[in-house]
């Protein structure tokens, strides 16, 4: 970058409004990081806690001016490479990594899913719903835990991807093999869900990645893509099907996780009592050992719900 960074300039409401919080953030960062944990000597009369702004400028290889206003919460542009360089001149974490991509509306990728992981302290709350399903989504519907009553209500749909995804599987899987029984009011509601989550990843090449991929797989997402519908995550009432007990009627609630940013725990309830039955004899058949109906059996794969 040689120290020279081209300046234009940010004229949306949503950047006048994070400016100031922005400017605020990074001078708060500077103060606390100390010439010695950059490798610099302290020198003399040095008034200002922390890193001067030349000093960070330098260090990150952008021009002082241009950092200045950075700080100042003038409206500029600023791309992901330079404030990369930036957080790590301020020895950001993560968590402040996205805070600061965010306030600079700056597309960024986010961190690997496995430092999202779900720790047990979560698993063992989902484990405890049983027998009621329960999932865990991230805003892409990739599932990152389930607990086994959810495994006994779809361990028949194939998983065709990985990371499991929901959306992959529903308009990638064989409408045979589909678990919604009436796919055309379900699906344009959870694209409708997944855009509202997109908003906030704009340009991420991982989220990009995926809506160009399962455009190109699925005609329909693509179509539903394009209309550009948006809904909340909420509680839902949808019917599935099971090669075994036939339809099981649900209402599925979503809860936030702290710690766990945009992602969700999604638990299902039977909506009436022929559905908590048919769910009831699954939860039997795996804690029992109940033989299976006369038929061609279980077969085992993988699980897929939606919200």
């Amino acid at each position: 970058m040689g120290g020279v960074t081209t300046m234009t300039v940010q004229h949306t409401a949503s950047g006048s409004r994070r400016r100031p919080e922005l400017a605020a953030f990074l001078r708060s960062r500077r103060a606390r990081v100390t010439p010695a944990d950059v490798g610099m000597a302290p020198g003399l009369r040095r008034r200002t806690p922390g890193l001067r702004r030349e000093e960070v400028a330098t260090l990150s290889g952008v021009g002082v001016t241009w950092y200045t206003w950075l700080e100042q919460g003038r409206p500029i542009n600023a791309s992901a490479q330079v404030l990369d360089a930036i957080a790590r001149t301020l020895r950001l974490d993560r968590t402040e990594r996205e805070h600061l991509y965010h306030l600079a509306e700056v597309p960024h990728d986010p961190a690997p899913e496995t430092e999202r992981a779900v720790g047990p302290e979560v698993q063992g709350i989902i484990d405890a719903l049983d027998p009621l399903p329960a999932v865990i989504y991230n805003g892409r519907y990739d599932i990152l835990a389930t607990n086994a009553a959810y495994i006994d209500l779809f361990e028949e749909t194939p998983r065709p991807s990985d990371p499991w995804n929901v959306l992959w599987v529903l308009f990638t899987v064989p409408a045979a093999r589909c678990p919604l029984v009436f796919p055309q009011r379900e699906l344009p509601m959870m694209v409708a869900t997944l855009r509202a989550a997109y908003g906030r990843h704009v340009g991420e090449p991982v989220w990009e990645s995926f809506i160009r991929r399962l455009a190109h797989a699925s005609p329909y997402f693509a179509e539903l893509w394009e209309r550009g519908d948006v809904a909340p995550s909420g509680a839902r009432t949808k019917t599935f099907r099971h090669e075994e007990v036939g339809e099981i009627r649900m209402t599925s609630v979503s809860l936030s996780i702290i710690g766990m940013p945009e992602c969700r725990i999604v638990v299902y309830t039977p909506d009436d009592e022929e559905s908590r039955e048919r769910t009831a004899f699954l939860r039997a058949r795996r804690t029992e050992k109940i033989p299976p109906p006369a038929g061609d059996g279980i077969r085992t794969s993988v699980p897929l719900m939606s919200d």
